[in-house]
């Protein structure tokens, strides 16, 4: 292989790896926002099945009040129907003690469905928190491999950087100059391989057949008539010889 193609090879391949490690620096604080911002959504979650659970109370608490005051109010018709003298004040008496004997019951009834409901809110609770725990778990160790992933990028980067200084005092500025401008209108790749049907691998357009041949030679600097990639050539592997079997 010619040694200037080569090395335009060696500086795509430096030039893509710096790319992903910047780019994946650059993804970093967006990925621990996302894992913070789901730790925040179980924690929510929690804080709202908390506080329906409050609701509950203080609804159930409030009404077991009301349930005092009907039974004090029932209480106390009891008591002055023992001390009536007519037929019709007894009659009275008994419509307010029946009165209030339906509010009193109406009143218990709802403090039960109140008890109901705080169990099922009491298990989502539960629920909530051991999706919280999970959640929590989950975020840490995924933060722990994130910041291990972080230092591998920036080491990676810093090698690929410093590999790449150093092969670009070794190719040809013209070269250079080449390699620079088709990245820079070709979104950063600048080489491209030539596929078994003498297509250009990136830009899919067929190369006439003697531009091809030249290309399989990979002695010279060869660029698509349509992309202006620079081309190269990954020859087929030998095909692999099945063994003869004798019988």
């Amino acid at each position: 292989m010619s040694p200037d193609l080569d090395r335009l090879i060696k500086l795509q391949h430096l030039e893509t790896t710096i790319a992903e490690a910047r780019a994946a620096i650059a993804a970093h604080p967006q990925r621990l926002a996302d894992a913070d911002a789901r730790l925040d959504h179980a924690k929510r979650a929690v804080d709202a099945a908390k506080e329906q659970l409050k609701a509950n109370n203080d609804a159930r608490r409030a009404l077991e009040k009301d349930v005092s005051v009907y039974q004090g109010r029932l209480t106390k018709f009891k008591d002055q129907l023992m001390e009536v003298k007519t037929n019709r004040e007894y009659q009275a008496m008994q419509h307010e003690i029946a009165t209030a004997q339906t509010e009193l019951g109406a009143v218990e009834e709802k403090v039960i469905e109140r008890m109901v409901e705080a169990d099922g809110i009491t298990a989502d609770v539960k629920k909530a928190e051991a999706a919280l725990a999970a959640q929590q778990k989950a975020v840490e160790a995924e933060k722990k491999e994130m910041a291990q992933d972080l230092t591998q990028e920036e080491t990676a980067l810093a090698k690929a950087s410093e590999t790449r200084a150093a092969l670009v005092k070794e190719i040809d500025p013209r070269l250079m100059s080449l390699f620079e401008q088709v990245a820079r209108v070709r979104k950063g790749i600048a080489i491209s391989t030539a596929t078994r049907d003498g297509l250009c691998a990136l830009c899919h357009v067929r190369l006439r057949p003697s531009v091809f041949q030249q290309v399989r030679h990979n002695d010279s600097i060869i660029q698509c008539e349509s992309c202006q990639r620079v081309l190269y050539w990954i020859p087929p592997p030998p095909p692999i010889e099945q063994a003869v079997v004798h019988r």
